[in-house]
C-alpha cells in the first residue's frame, strides 16, 4: 500500500511537506498544512429580545486571502445535527434560509483582523443552543471549530426602572386618596352650609 493511501486510510489531516519524510520516503506532490486555531467564549448570555454578538477569532500562520472562508452553524438543544446559517467565501457573505435566523444575522467581524464574529438581532428563547464557528485559511484547513453555548434569559429591568415604577404607583395612589378625601370633605361642608 502506498504512503498516500496509508495517509488516506488513516484519515490523516496533516499533509506532509515535500522535504518531509514518512517511513523514510519523501511524499511528492504534497504541501505542508498547518493547524488553524479558532477561539470563542464557552458561553454567552443574552436578554430576550436584545441583540447578541457571538465572537469568533482565528489564528493562522498564513495571511488572509480571498480563499479564506468560514461558516456558522446552529445546534438546537435536544437536536443531533447542526444547521448551517451563515457562510463567508470568496469575500462574499451567504446567509442560509433557515427561518430561525431570517433577517436577524449580520456580520460583525473583520476578516483582515481574523475576526469572524456575527450579531443576532432580537434573540428569543428558541435561539438557545450551541453555535459553531469554523474557519479555513488555505493551506491551513485543519481546525477544531469553536463552540459557543448561547443562553437567552428573561429580560431583567434595571433597578432604577423598578424604583421609578414603584414610586409612580405610590404617588399616584396617594394622590387618588387625597383627591377622594378632599371631595368627601367638600361635600360634607356643602351640606352644613345648606342646612344651617
Amino acid at each position: 500500500m502506498s504512503i498516500q493511501r496509508l495517509l488516506w486510510a488513516g484519515h490523516c489531516t496533516k499533509r506532509l511537506g515535500e522535504d518531509s519524510t514518512a517511513v523514510g520516503r519523501r511524499v511528492p506532490g504534497t504541501t505542508r498544512v498547518l493547524a488553524l486555531e479558532v477561539f470563542t467564549p464557552a458561553e454567552v448570555f443574552a436578554a430576550n429580545g436584545t441583540q447578541v454578538k457571538l465572537e469568533c477569532t482565528f489564528k493562522s500562520e498564513n495571511v488572509v486571502t480571498n480563499s479564506t472562508s468560514f461558516s456558522w452553524s446552529f445546534l438546537a438543544e435536544g437536536q443531533h445535527y447542526p444547521v448551517s446559517f451563515f457562510h463567508y467565501s470568496q469575500e462574499k457573505v451567504y446567509l442560509g434560509d433557515y427561518p430561525l435566523f431570517a433577517g436577524r444575522v449580520t456580520w460583525a467581524g473583520n476578516i483582515n483582523k481574523n475576526d469572524l464574529s456575527i450579531n443576532i438581532k432580537k434573540v428569543q428563547f428558541k435561539h438557545n443552543g450551541t453555535y459553531i464557528c469554523d474557519a479555513k485559511n488555505p493551506p491551513d484547513i485543519v481546525s477544531q471549530p469553536g463552540h459557543i453555548r448561547l443562553l437567552v434569559k428573561q429580560k431583567n429591568f434595571p433597578i432604577w426602572e423598578v424604583v421609578g415604577i414603584v414610586t409612580a404607583v405610590v404617588l399616584g395612589f396617594t394622590l387618588l386618596i387625597v383627591t377622594v378625601l378632599a371631595v368627601c370633605s367638600h361635600k360634607r361642608n356643602n351640606k352644613r352650609d345648606y342646612t344651617g
